[in-house]
């Protein structure tokens, strides 16, 4: 695995809610057997959620969420790519945290995948990076790259893999801009046959490290100007 722009800041619960990553490592995607059940949740028997987070409201003309893309299904780069875009693309005027955005992006999903997040809902608070967007009312663009870095298995008839790496920028409705999502992304995809869509069965995380800011006036308008 390439090390550009990698610092491993967190283990993060896939956005999706696919799976649950171990504490004690991050999963190397590349012992999964072959033809394995990539999309089946990872259950907690010792945690009830007793009060999970409200999801967040309808879109409207106002919000700044992305219309999912026409990816070629057939191709499993494109699947893969269309669901990250429209996976880190949030509108914290409408999104309650970032579960909703993987909401959004639950068409690219393998059935299973897509039952299992849509049943799923968020406890904890979304963090401090979306409270800092939430205070200006921001949305996310994001940029998606694949990282060809030849650690993936090449490609089955029914499996396949892909790295990206996701980089955004926030905008707020006042004026501000910040540092948005940025995180590599583990995906793997399946299909029922040759000739079938391509879907999303598994997502794991790393949260890339920021780079530093060259100066608060980066990021906030002079209100001197």
């Amino acid at each position: 695995m390439t090390t550009r722009n990698r610092a491993v800041a967190a283990l993060l619960t896939s956005a999706t809610g696919l799976a649950l990553l171990a504490g004690c490592g991050l999963r190397d995607y590349r012992e999964d057997p072959p033809g394995g059940d990539g999309g089946k949740p990872v259950a907690s028997s010792s945690f009830t959620p007793k009060a999970p987070l409200p999801s967040g409201r309808g879109l409207d003309a106002d919000a700044h969420v992305p219309a999912p893309p026409k990816a070629d299904e057939s191709d499993a780069t494109a699947v893969a790519e269309a669901w990250a875009r429209i996976a880190y693309s949030h509108d914290t005027a409408y999104d309650t945290s970032p579960h909703d955005a993987a909401l959004r992006a639950a068409r690219f999903l393998t059935p299973r995948g897509a039952a299992a997040l849509r049943e799923y809902r968020p406890v904890s608070g979304p963090g401090d990076q979306w409270n800092t967007w939430a205070g200006h009312r921001a949305w996310t663009t994001v940029d998606v790259e694949a990282d060809f870095d030849g650690d993936a298995p090449p490609d089955a008839p029914r499996e396949a893999y892909r790295a990206l790496f996701v980089k955004g920028e926030a905008h707020g409705r006042d004026g501000w801009r910040g540092e948005g999502p940025r995180v590599n992304v583990f995906l793997k995809l399946t299909r029922v046959g040759p000739g079938r869509p391509w879907q999303v069965a598994d997502v794991t995380l790393v949260e890339a490290a920021a780079p530093p800011s060259a100066s608060p006036s980066a990021t906030a308008p002079d209100s001197n100007e």
